[in-house]
């Protein structure tokens, strides 16, 4: 045994003071209860129709004992209770098995003893039973039906608590007391200037008197726009926490229900908790699935219950006092399709954008989230942001969690590098396929068509720099190549899009030089040449025929959702003309590319061999071969045919060991 094995650091931090969760108090439903009294009131039902009896007179008494037919007697005060004979029941096909007979002795003269006797049959003496215990078992079922009734329906109608009926039109949102809250502004990072239009929000829900003093009036609704995972509801609950008050958490779909007008108490049920617990925060989590535009265009049928949500909200929000300390944070992906009346100044009169993080902003994303792993001397969190342009805070934090389940994977003591670019790749493209069966002739199109890409990719200077190519094959794609972009780009001049398109077709060039064909591999790269080229035409106005103009639709207009078809605003005519464009562009893009490949002939093929053997090369590889040296790094099936010979190694070191004694 390794005596070091147990002293290797950890690879997740662990948390200090963390408590543990304690399981909610589990409640049972009153349906279950409901349930339970019908079961035993139907079993009781059952077994009084058991016991039920057929009254018979005495002189039919007399002749089914005389004829044999009785099996047994219950002799009580004025009642003979008894059974027939099982071939009696069969014979006359008796509904029951028992029959009862009013019986005195002192009126009917006969003791009903000596007739028995006489006969050969069983009978016994018992004593009468209390006629009020009779009545009281008799109407206990239902009795119980009506208590049940009574505590599940009626005193939920009036309001009682762990209502069923009146549940439904409460509020179903999550208080987040102050203690809970814990999230603060340390924990926000990458969308610095959004911080900085809420902190007056905070100050005014710790100091209201001063605002109040000048007759300020802070915005009661404020909007978070922006793409999902940017962090707009993390940027909601530090503000609760930088303010230390209590956070009340509900989404837009959580308001709608199969009962009409239950959204609109909904809401009025939850404003008013948030009242009673001022300073408070009212967070509605998607608000656009019940702040759609109204109006015969917008609606989809004759259903108005979001309708009626959303007028619920509109009249709360206009119902606010200025001494009101309850602000409203509504989060939203689809601003464009919001009613109107919900943006106006008084309501969400304040809209916080929250955009998808720039290169610092995600250096700091990832630093945020690196503090709960360990990280290697040689993760690099800044070059990593590089090549993470256009992720989210969720995508740049499941990068970091599957880094650490990689490395916990293979047995490292913290994340390196390596890992930090495969969980990269893993999270945009999907896991490498690594055992994945591919022809020789299929690899030789792949590689040659990454080498393409590579070359073109490696030699522009308006293009992004080379990062690495790969033919593993991940996700829908068979191979490859990867761009480090230096930095975030706000504005694409059309140099730079010029040099996208001929990275574009690289690909299918290189097919057509080298393999005397061309595949389906460039699908991908066909259709993102074809839209560069369609917004240069349309929308960039990059078009020397067209000019500047706007050929586009509106932007921020949704047209398949609010328009059954959409009509073009130029006319035939000018159609031809864009098409005219559009080709001319992806054609001067290609043959540029083209005559560049064919310069560089030779490099393509080094390029395309090298991937061949190595299957994945880093910028520097490629730098290399470009300046005409020879690889010298180990192979795939050499690091493969190292690790094995590591693990054997091992294995046979643990079986010399000698055993520990104790």
């Amino acid at each position: 045994m390794n005596p070091n094995q147990n002293n290797k650091p950890p690879l997740f931090k662990p948390e200090q003071n963390k408590k543990k969760p304690q399981p909610p108090g589990y409640r049972r439903s009153p349906f279950i209860w409901l349930v339970a009294g019908l079961i035993i009131f139907a079993v009781w039902m059952l077994f009084e129709q058991v016991q039920t009896a057929q009254e018979i007179n005495l002189n039919e008494f007399y002749d089914l004992v005389e004829n044999g037919h009785v099996q047994e007697v219950i002799v009580r005060d004025q009642e003979l209770f008894g059974t027939y004979t099982e071939a009696y029941v069969i014979q006359n096909q008796k509904k029951g098995e028992n029959f009862t007979v009013q019986y005195h002795p002192e009126v009917h003269g006969k003791r009903i003893d000596e007739v028995l006797n006489q006969a050969d049959i069983d009978y016994k003496f018992e004593q009468s039973k209390d006629w009020i215990w009779s009545y009281v078992f008799g109407f206990l079922p239902i009795l119980l039906l009506f208590f049940l009734i009574y505590f599940i329906f009626i005193r939920n109608m009036r309001g009682g608590a762990g209502g069923m009926l009146m549940s439904f039109g409460r509020s179903r949102h999550r208080l987040h007391s102050k203690d809970r809250v814990k999230i603060t502004f340390k924990d926000v990072a990458g969308i610095e200037e959004a911080k900085e239009e809420v902190t007056e929000l905070i100050e005014f829900l710790k100091n209201p008197k001063k605002f109040q003093r000048l007759g300020g009036r802070i915005p009661r609704g404020v909007l978070l726009i922006g793409p999902p995972g940017c962090g707009k509801t993390l940027l909601a609950k530090a503000i609760a926490g930088e303010a230390d008050v209590p956070f009340f958490s509900i989404s837009g779909s959580d308001f709608v229900e199969m009962f009409v007008g239950v959204g609109a108490s909904r809401v009025r049920d939850l404003f008013k908790q948030a009242k009673q617990n001022s300073p408070c925060i009212i967070f509605l989590d998607e608000i656009d699935a019940i702040g759609r535009k109204r109006g015969a265009g917008y609606a989809g049928g004759g259903h108005d219950e979001r309708e009626q949500t959303l007028n619920a909200i509109l009249v709360e929000m206009d119902g606010f006092e200025t001494n009101d300390q309850v602000i409203v944070v509504a989060a939203t992906n689809r601003s464009d399709i919001l009613d109107h009346a919900l943006t106006r100044p008084g309501r969400f009169d304040r809209q916080v954008i929250v955009p998808l993080p720039d290169l610092k902003g995600r250096t700091e994303i990832l630093k945020v989230h690196a503090k709960n792993v360990k990280m290697g001397p040689n993760a690099d969190l800044e070059r990593l942001a590089r090549g993470t342009p256009m992720f989210s805070g969720a995508d740049l934090a499941a990068i970091i969690n599957e880094a650490a389940l990689a490395a916990t994977m293979g047995n490292k003591d913290y994340i390196e590098m390596a890992d930090l670019e495969e969980a990269r790749d893993k999270v945009r493209w999907g896991r490498a396929k690594r055992s994945r069966v591919i022809d020789q002739k299929e690899k030789e199109f792949i590689a040659y068509h990454e080498a393409g890409h590579t070359l073109v990719q490696s030699l522009l200077d308006d293009a992004d720099p080379l990062h690495k190519v790969s033919i593993i094959p991940r996700g829908p794609m068979g191979g490859a190549t990867f761009a480090l972009p230096e930095k975030d780009r706000t504005l694409f001049t059309k140099r730079y899009l010029m040099a996208q398109l001929k990275v574009c077709f690289g690909g299918r060039i290189a097919e057509e030089m080298f393999c005397d064909d061309i595949s389906s591999g460039a699908q991908s790269d066909i259709q993102q040449a074809t839209n560069i080229a369609k917004q240069m035409v349309l929308t960039w106005g990059m078009s020397d025929l067209l000019g500047p103009i706007n050929y586009g639709p509106e932007p921020g207009f949704d047209n398949r959702m609010y328009m059954p078809s959409f009509e073009k605003e130029y006319s035939e005519k000018t159609a031809e003309e864009i098409d005219r464009e559009v080709k001319k562009i992806t054609d001067q893009a290609f043959e540029q590319a083209k005559e560049l490949m064919h310069q560089n002939r030779d490099k393509i093929e080094k390029i395309a061999r090298a991937l061949l053997k190595y299957e994945t090369l880093d910028a520097d590889d490629v730098k290399a071969i470009l300046d005409g040296e020879e690889l010298d790094k180990p192979t795939v099936a050499d690091l493969l045919a190292a690790e094995q010979k590591k693990d054997n190694q091992a294995e046979a070191e643990s079986k010399n060991q000698p055993e520990e004694t104790t």
